[in-house]
């Protein structure tokens, strides 16, 4: 595809701050994730928790999560990314301070209010991914797409060297309750960034003609915001819309491959830390830094796995080509881990760990698909519904993985489960997916599903 030049005097580049920023925020999303499963073996202590318990209280967020997406992906079509998205990130924060709190509750009772507080948060964090895929669809031209949804996508992996070592430091010096009293804090600061940067494409105060012209040409929807607010009456928040959506085989395959994809980042970011710990008998503080480096290599992966894809766009591949050769290549490599079975030294069980989440990164391309096909108008809603089911994996992987282990009482059951899952991502996005193109609604159709 190619896009009218614009000359670089002409252009601002507003959009790489814009992701950028988004960047940081969904780091800090995984990072309020990533807090509970660090301090996951220091609360099996001090408030008796069972693996399936523990199972159950990492699964707890995304209960409410998966719920929150389709209203999510309405209140992001009718109001705008900057004020859903915005007003998340601070009830998020403030359930963090409570979450602090709580520990200091008796165990049967700070269980209860940790799982609730985590339910909660789960559903003010919803709109993150639908919100970062309508905000690229919007700020990115077509051929820089992929690599600004790796970009967004691979916080999933840096939240783990970033917050891992900071997290196993924290609750070595000063207890896990510490970890979500950081987690609150920082949240305000990010508050305040959010709300001085963030606007749409054409009310932002620092972006030139030329770069509107740019993204525009290029195939981003640039009046996704201006246009549903021309169109305050269309709700598209309907079971309607939900059907029309799921009648697309191509959409389907797309949300099953999601679902895949998701129970490996699910695995990395609650049960990951605790293998560590006590498969492998490493201390917190060890852990924190050990578990970062699967997490660098999935983030280098998933910024590479863009890259390659908008590489392959431009040099003349279809577009399901582009996007598929790096989701099937790495859920392919995401599953040599189940090597780490066999493999008693603990680096060479890092190096397996570090080839499955590199692959893992690579093949996270799923936002970029849901911004290639989502009919134009309902763009938060299809982010919604593909986040929706590609996170019931935050239900069912930390549950079934905390069975798994009471019952066997090794994590080597759960390897295989997981690499099974990553098999499973790829026959999704081969016989079932087919070719990768943008849905075009009829107009009648569009506005039948929004009544």
């Amino acid at each position: 595809m190619e896009i009218p030049a614009v000359s670089e005097k002409q252009q601002t580049h507003v959009r790489y701050l814009v992701i950028g920023i988004i960047f940081a925020v969904s780091c800090f999303s995984y990072g309020d994730r990533v807090a509970l499963s660090l301090a996951g073996t220091s609360m099996q202590k001090t408030i008796n928790l069972t693996p399936i318990r523990l199972g159950y209280l990492f699964s707890g967020f995304s209960w409410a999560y998966v719920l929150g997406q389709l209203p999510s992906g309405g209140l992001l079509d009718r109001f705008g990314s900057k004020r859903v998205y915005g007003l998340s990130i601070i009830l998020w924060s403030f359930l963090a301070f409570l979450t602090a709190f709580a520990g200091y509750l008796g165990p049967s009772l700070a269980f209860t209010a940790i799982f609730i507080l985590r339910l909660l948060s789960g559903f003010a964090q919803s709109p993150v991914f639908p919100g970062n895929g309508r905000i690229v669809a919007a700020w990115f031209p077509t051929v820089e797409r992929g690599r600004a949804s790796a970009i967004f996508n691979a916080s999933q992996y840096f939240a783990l060297p970033i917050f891992a070592p900071i997290f196993g430091w924290i609750i070595h010096s000063m207890g896990w309750r510490s970890c979500f009293w950081f987690m609150g804090a920082l949240g305000a600061i990010l508050t305040a960034v959010w709300f001085t940067n963030i606007f749409s494409v054409k009310q932002h105060p620092r972006i030139s003609k030329g770069e509107i012209e740019f993204i525009e040409r290029g195939g981003g929807l640039v009046n996704t915001d201006e246009v549903n607010k021309s169109k305050a009456k269309v709700n598209p928040l309907t079971w309607g819309t939900v059907k029309t959506l799921l009648s697309y085989r191509m959409l389907v395959g797309v949300y099953i491959g999601q679902y895949c994809i998701t129970t490996l980042t699910w695995f990395f970011i609650t049960w990951f830390p605790v293998y560590l710990q006590q498969a492998r008998h490493m201390s917190i503080l060890k852990a924190g830094f050990a578990a970062a480096v699967p997490g660098l290599c999935g983030g280098f992966g998933g910024i590479l796995g863009g890259v390659i894809s908008d590489r392959l766009l431009r040099g003349g591949c279809s577009l399901s080509f582009a996007r598929k050769l790096p989701i099937m290549a790495g859920m392919a490599m995401a599953m040599t881990m189940i090597a780490c079975n066999y493999a008693s030294a603990q680096s060479i069980m890092l190096l397996f760990m570090s080839i499955s989440f590199f692959g893992k990164g690579v093949g996270a391309l799923g936002w970029t698909v849901v911004s290639d096909t989502s009919p134009k108008g309902l763009v938060g809603m299809n982010g919604a519904l593909f986040n929706f089911i590609g996170n019931m994996a935050g239900i069912t992987t930390p549950i079934i993985i905390g069975y798994i282990v009471e019952k066997t009482h090794s994590f080597n059951l759960a390897l295989i489960y997981v690499s099974f899952i990553a098999f499973c991502a790829i026959l999704s996005y081969g016989p079932i997916v087919g070719e990768i193109k943008r849905i075009e609604l009829p107009l009648a159709t569009a506005a039948g599903s929004a009544q």
